[in-house]
C-alpha cells in the first residue's frame, strides 16, 4: 500500500467515525477507484449511502464487501437491512441467517483482509515507537507486521529506516536488498537506500540510486533535493555512520589513555612506606 492510499484511508475513516459522511465519502470513493480490495471501505461507503437513502448503491457496496470477505458479519447484517428496505425480504432473511451462522464459527485462519488490517495495526504501533526513539520495540512491531504480510514493501522500507536510525546499517541494507529484489520499481525504498549509502560514505552509490529514481520518475522531488544537496557548495559531507564509528573508537582510546595516566599519577603520588625497625634484642 502506498503512502497516498494510506492517507486517503486514514482521512476517510476519521471523517466516517466523526459522522462527517460527506467528507468521508470523498476520500473513501477515491480509495475504491484505485484499489477494490478493502472490504471495510466498501462497508463504510455502504453505511454512508444507506444513511443518505441511496439504497441501491448501498446494496452494491455491501455486496462488494462480502465478495472480498464472505465472513464479514457487519457487512452481511448491513446488507440484510438494506435488502429489507428494498423489499427483498427473502434475500434479507438468507443473508441474515448466514451472518448469524458465520458469527458463531470459530476459525484460526485469517483471510487476506483481516491479515492486512492486523499487519497495518502492528506497523502503526511500530511508527509510534520509532517516533519516540523506542527502536527495539519498533523493530518488533514491524517484524510482526511483515510476518503477516511479507510482501508489504512499504512496511519493510519503514523497518529498514528504523534500522538506519538505530545505526544498524547492516540490517538496513539487508532489508533494502529484499525490497529491491521484490519490487525494484518501489521508489521510496530506493530514495531511502540512497540516504543510507550516503551515511556510510558511499556517495557514488547514493547518487546512483537517486539518479535511478529520477530516471523512472523525473518529478520525484525528494530524490531531486538530495542530488542538489550533495552537489551544492558547502554540502554536508557523507559518511556520518563511519564518522560515528571512528569517533566511538577515538573516545574509547582517549578513555583508555586517561585511565592509564590516572593510574600513573596515583602511583607517583603514593607515599613510600618506611621499613619497620627490627625489634631490639
Amino acid at each position: 500500500m502506498d503512502e497516498r492510499l494510506r492517507q486517503l484511508i486514514t482521512l476517510g475513516r476519521e471523517h466516517y467515525l466523526a459522522g462527517e459522511y460527506d467528507k468521508a465519502e470523498q476520500y473513501l470513493s477515491q480509495v475504491v477507484e484505485e484499489h477494490r480490495g478493502f472490504a471495510d471501505i466498501f462497508n463504510m461507503l455502504g453505511v454512508i449511502y444507506h444513511e443518505q437513502g441511496r439504497f441501491e448503491e448501498a446494496e452494491r457496496a455491501f455486496e462488494d464487501a462480502l465478495r472480498i470477505n464472505p465472513n464479514y458479519t457487519d457487512a452481511a447484517l448491513n446488507l440484510s437491512v438494506t435488502y429489507n428496505d428494498l423489499g427483498k425480504y427473502k434475500q434479507a432473511r438468507e443473508v441474515y441467517s448466514r451472518a448469524i451462522s458465520n458469527s458463531h464459527k470459530e476459525s484460526r485462519s485469517l483471510d487476506p483482509f483481516a491479515r492486512g488490517k492486523i499487519s497495518n495495526m502492528h506497523a502503526d504501533l511500530g511508527g509510534v515507537y520509532a517516533g519516540i526513539g523506542f527502536y527495539e520495540e519498533a523493530v518488533n512491531e514491524y517484524r510482526k507486521a511483515l510476518q503477516l504480510c511479507p510482501n508489504f514493501v512499504d512496511l519493510r522500507t519503514r523497518l529498514a529506516n528504523v534500522y538506519r536510525d538505530m545505526n544498524d546499517y547492516e540490517s538496513a541494507l539487508a532489508e533494502f536488498a529484499q525490497i529491491k529484489l521484490a519490487r525494484p520499481d518501489y521508489l521510496p525504498a530506493r530514495v531511502s537506500l540512497g540516504v543510507t549509502l550516503f551515511s556510510l560514505d558511499r556517495l557514488d552509490d547514493a547518487i546512483a540510486e537517486w539518479k535511478a529514481v529520477l530516471h523512472d520518475d523525473p518529478d520525484n522531488k525528494t530524490a531531486a533535493v538530495y542530488l542538489r544537496m550533495v552537489s551544492a557548495e558547502g554540502a554536508p559531507a557523507p559518511g556520518s555512520a563511519t564518522k560515528k564509528k571512528k569517533q566511538t573508537k577515538a573516545n574509547k582510546g582517549d578513555k583508555a589513555k586517561s585511565g592509564k595516566a590516572k593510574s600513573k599519577a596515583k602511583a607517583k603520588a603514593k607515599p613510600k612506606t618506611e621499613p619497620e625497625p627490627e625489634p631490639a634484642e
